[in-house]
């Protein structure tokens, strides 16, 4: 579909689900919008691939009770039946020993720490609720603050193997923003007995991907997959246009999504090295998960957190114990995830080795494992995952607005203090859609 010079018309670049959600807001307002994604499927890293021709999310996902966005989006559509609300549990794997950690009872029980310390730690999610104005915690990396809440016991058995299990390298240098945020959206999202619960989509999240472009086609849009952005058309300092598939697409704006440095690579023909430093600034790490597909369950622990440096991966995530097997023909579904750079050994390393690495420590977690109970294994890979949230981030976040006039940023390292995730992601989609709205319309 061509569309006319009377009509405004706005590319985005990325079908995320903020990508997703800024099309479908422009497309309400009666603005035309094309969406252009590289890859063959829309849903950015909510994206899925199929088991048992059910679709399963690439990387593990799900929502919080409180996660507003999402919620009244998916009223919008008139959706709101397929929003699964689960019970789910916690534990922790610490000293080669299984830990419940679901409910209060659960901390008070957790024998790694003495009773005072406890809790301590039962107490530290509570008290990260009361805090109004996270700006108090910017100068504190979540080291010297989870230190400060709950002292130095509850931080090296419970807080400092999984900020090394995430982080990495960069575990020192993490604010406190970042964890507080976790705590408080963790601790936000319980049922009445305290237990935690959850929320996912009837179909998987790339359901809803799917409803919002048909919504965003209906209203005379276009969501085009396997079709990158070969470079912006810039004139006079103003975007005008992208050139994709060979051919050029006019734009009155422009909306890019992908991580930081990936649109340096697009805007650094036509801007300062300053801006450049700037959109480079940011720290990302990679992702490696693996997707195994068993025949029986590992545990009847959802998120399984490993403070076990030994262990190559930060989480088990038994995903069948959120949404059941029958979902996925009988199928249990666990998920491994690694934070890590991309120049990592872990990261690069092919799929056949990885997947015999992974069997041997699980049967050292999980004795009774045997790998006959392996169906299928996916191996995903995402190169920019993980936005390292510094301290003083605000500093360093670029605006949504940039030098190239008609161009507009809109990323999941710019919606501190929260972290990523679908909720936030349609927050700033439709957002800066609104804005765009505003600037193009008659």
């Amino acid at each position: 579909m061509a569309f006319d010079r009377a009509t405004p018309h706005v590319v985005i670049i990325g079908a995320g689900f903020c990508g997703l959600a800024a099309a479908y807001e422009l497309g309400k307002r009666g603005v035309g919008v094309t969406v252009f994604e590289r890859d063959a499927q829309i849903g950015g890293l909510a994206g899925s691939f199929q088991v048992n021709g059910v679709c399963l999310e690439k990387f593990y996902h799900h929502w919080f009770t409180n996660d507003e966005h999402i919620t009244a989006l998916v009223d919008e559509l008139g959706t709101r039946e397929q929003v699964l609300f689960r019970r789910t549990s916690t534990g922790m794997y610490y000293a080669n020993s299984f830990f419940k950690l679901s409910k209060p009872l659960d901390v008070l029980r957790f024998k790694p720490l003495p009773l005072r310390d406890r809790f301590r730690l039962g107490l530290l999610a509570l008290r990260a609720r009361q805090i109004k104005d996270w700006r108090e915690l910017e100068h504190l990396t979540a080291a010297e603050w989870l230190r400060q809440m709950g002292g130095d016991k509850v931080y090296e058995v419970v807080w400092e193997p999984l900020l090394r299990g995430k982080f990495g390298e960069y575990a020192q240098e993490v604010s406190a923003v970042w964890f507080w945020n976790k705590l408080k959206l963790r601790g936000g999202s319980r049922g009445k007995g305290g237990e935690e619960q959850l929320a996912y989509y009837r179909g998987g999240f790339a359901a809803l991907a799917d409803q919002l472009a048909q919504r965003i086609v209906r209203a005379g849009g276009q969501v085009r997959t396997n079709t990158p952005i070969d470079a912006l058309v810039v004139e006079g300092g103003a975007v005008t246009g992208v050139i994709a598939a060979g051919g050029r697409v006019r734009a009155d704006a422009v909306v890019a999504t992908p991580a930081l440095p990936i649109i340096a690579g697009l805007v650094e023909p036509h801007v300062s090295h300053e801006y450049l430093a700037r959109l480079r600034r940011i720290k990302y790490l990679a992702n490696l998960c693996l997707v195994l597909e068993l025949d029986r369950s590992l545990s009847d622990t959802y998120w399984l957190n490993v403070n076990d440096p030994g262990f190559p991966y930060v989480a088990v995530i038994e995903h069948t114990n959120f949404e059941p097997p029958d979902s996925y023909g009988g199928r249990h579904i666990v998920y491994l995830s690694k934070y890590l750079p991309e120049s990592s050994e872990f990261f690069q390393m092919n799929d056949e080795a990885l997947v015999d690495f992974t069997v041997a420590h699980l049967t050292r977690m999980f004795p009774e494992f045997d790998r006959k109970w392996l169906l299928e294994c996916h191996v995903w890979r995402a190169r920019y995952s993980q936005p390292v949230v510094e301290r003083h981030y605000t500093d360093l976040i670029p605006p949504h607005d940039t030098p190239l006039a008609n161009l507009y940023v809109a990323t999941m390292a710019q919606i501190y203090p929260e972290d990523r995730g679908t909720n936030y992601a349609v927050r700033e989609g439709r957002s800066i859609g609104r804005r765009i709205a505003d600037v193009v319309l008659p």
